[in-house]
């Protein structure tokens, strides 16, 4: 078996520390603040300097971008925040690596795909890029943000979960897609 990257080494110890009630809590408030609110209004600056710079028009016009906007913000908050529920409650750990998942969670929202909280947020981040009808702004989340993202969690993310749940992530892995749900995928039980 290929020995681990350093990085996965030092997550999967990690992972196994105790946690207290406190840091897991402290870890989920950093965690909607910086991907809710900080992550977003940073794009949203850098968006405005691009879109000023490249002389982008606004896309899509007010108000074709509304509806649809708003529709992706809401559901991807949504599912993000299902996401993290099913954490919390089935797994006894949180998304972040601060306090991470000691259960492995194939139910709810992972019972659709592997990585629901990061379709919540690509699908939030693209609501707001038509709220704000900005080009540079989606290019931001499609090819920059949706790269990086899909980097990490197949290089460190995947590798630390195969350390940590083995065979049971393995198989997890082989049955449920990666990101996009497929039609009429039923609740699985944790394991």
């Amino acid at each position: 078996m290929n020995a681990m990257p350093p990085l996965v080494e030092r997550m999967v110890k990690w992972a196994r520390m105790e946690r207290t009630k406190g840091l897991r809590v402290l870890g989920l408030l950093s965690g909607a603040l910086f991907f809710g609110v900080v992550l977003p209004l940073l794009m949203a600056l850098a968006s405005k300097w691009l879109d000023a710079r490249l002389a982008l028009s606004s896309w899509p016009s007010w108000p074709l971008g509304f509806s649809p906007g708003l529709l992706l913000v809401i559901t991807g908050l949504f599912l993000a925040g299902w996401s993290v529920w099913a954490q919390l409650k089935f797994g006894r750990g949180g998304p972040l690596p601060v306090a991470p998942t000691q259960r492995l969670v194939t139910t709810g929202p992972y019972a659709l795909c592997r990585n629901p909280m990061v379709l919540g947020e690509l699908l939030y981040l693209t609501g707001l890029g038509l709220l704000l009808a900005s080009l540079s702004f989606l290019a931001l989340t499609w090819l920059a943000f949706f790269p990086a993202v899909v980097a990490y969690l197949k290089l460190v993310e995947e590798k630390e979960l195969e350390a940590r749940f083995g065979e049971a992530y393995l198989a997890y892995k082989r049955q449920v897609p990666f990101l996009i749900p497929r039609p009429g995928r039923g609740r699985r039980q944790n394991g």
